[in-house]
């Protein structure tokens, strides 16, 4: 997105107080037409503030929201052309489905035709045609979490926002789910702005990630880059890379307590923090690399993640195949890869 280019939204110096603490922190942010943007952060990182201002749910104590460079400071809800969905679906339980999505078209005065209408067209789009009349207690968390989405789209709103919008349901439906969401979106043209906990949820989604902390935004790019390059070590450790270790870099090697590291050509020089990501630890003969200790064994489907104990310095994570792992107990090397090599601001 270049600066010529006007984005759908845009958030300038956007601070929000409560009390003395400051949820956000002069935020500037901006979304591109046809962007998904996925919000992500700890507990009380300020993600949702950022979407309730968005919505209009929250006022600013200062900065702006603007969309399609319109500043919507006054402008209320229903008036800004959003979409919200959340997570506990807020439908109504007094209404069938199609009641529960054509609800934004009736208050927009649409005819019952339209409203039927779109209704149908849309449910064929979420993958439930044909649930019109069914009751809303009759549907699956999976199927209420459609419904609500569908009812989000129905109005044909500029911006989506989504508030942890796949979290109550169980992780094999959300990995499928999210993948549905984002071909739908792309088919649509959808902008999209949400919020998570759920990195790989974020991952999955987005054209973009934003990582929060304390009301600030700690890094911004696609998934690819933060997740190859990420730029602090906040970042490194809330996407749960811990082998992370203070280093002073000189040429290409970094010395740590783990001994000497290859850095990737061009480093800065001097001291900083590493990370050593799990797949660049590689396991050695024992006189070959660092002495560890393999202190756990833990099965994540498609690898075996390895605790292994050096005689100083903090636990190292390693990654194998299931027919590589070595035995708990067992004493192996430890050598690394320099393209695995990040250097942190801190």
């Amino acid at each position: 997105m270049t600066d010529e280019v006007r984005p759908l939204l845009e958030l300038a110096d956007l601070t929000v107080r409560f009390g003395a603490r400051a949820a956000l922190d002069a935020v500037d942010l901006r979304v591109a037409a046809h962007e998904i943007v996925c919000v992500l952060g700890p507990s009380g990182s300020g993600k949702s503030t950022l979407l309730r201002v968005v919505a209009g749910l929250q006022r600013p104590d200062a900065g702006r929201v603007l969309l399609d460079g319109a500043d919507q400071t006054g402008v209320p809800v229903h008036r800004r052309g959003v979409g919200l969905m959340f997570q506990d679906h807020q439908l109504f339980p007094q209404r069938d489905v199609g009641g529960n999505v054509a609800f934004g078209l009736r208050m927009r005065g649409a005819g019952r035709t339209e409203q039927a209408r779109r209704a149908d067209e849309l449910l064929e789009l979420v993958g439930l045609p044909g649930a019109q009349r069914r009751a809303v207690a009759s549907l699956s968390g999976g199927e209420q979490q459609r419904v609500a989405l569908a009812r989000a789209l129905a109005p044909e709103p500029r911006l989506l926002m989504l508030d942890e919008p796949l979290g109550q349901l169980d992780r094999g439906l959300r990995e499928r789910l999210v993948v549905e969401l984002r071909q739908l979106f792309g088919r649509l043209g959808t902008t999209v702005l949400a919020v998570t906990h759920d990195q790989g949820e974020a991952f999955a989604l987005a054209d973009r990630v934003v990582v929060m902390r304390d009301g600030r935004i700690a890094q911004a790019g696609t998934p690819l880059d933060v997740w190859q390059h990420p730029a602090s070590e906040f970042v490194a450790r809330f996407l749960g890379f811990d082998n992370v270790v203070a280093a002073t870099v000189s040429g290409e090697a970094a010395d740590t307590v783990w001994g000497k590291i290859p850095v990737p050509a061009g480093s800065p020089q001097g001291e900083t923090r590493l990370l050593v990501r799990p797949g660049g630890v590689r396991l050695v003969p024992v006189e070959e690399g660092l002495p560890c200790e393999v202190a756990a064994r833990t099965f994540r489907g498609t690898h075996v993640a390895v605790q292994l104990h050096p005689a100083d310095g903090p636990v190292l994570e390693a990654e194998c195949a299931l027919r590589d792992a070595p035995a708990e107990g067992a004493e192996v090397g430890v050598a690394f890869a320099a393209d695995e090599v990040v250097l942190l601001e801190g």
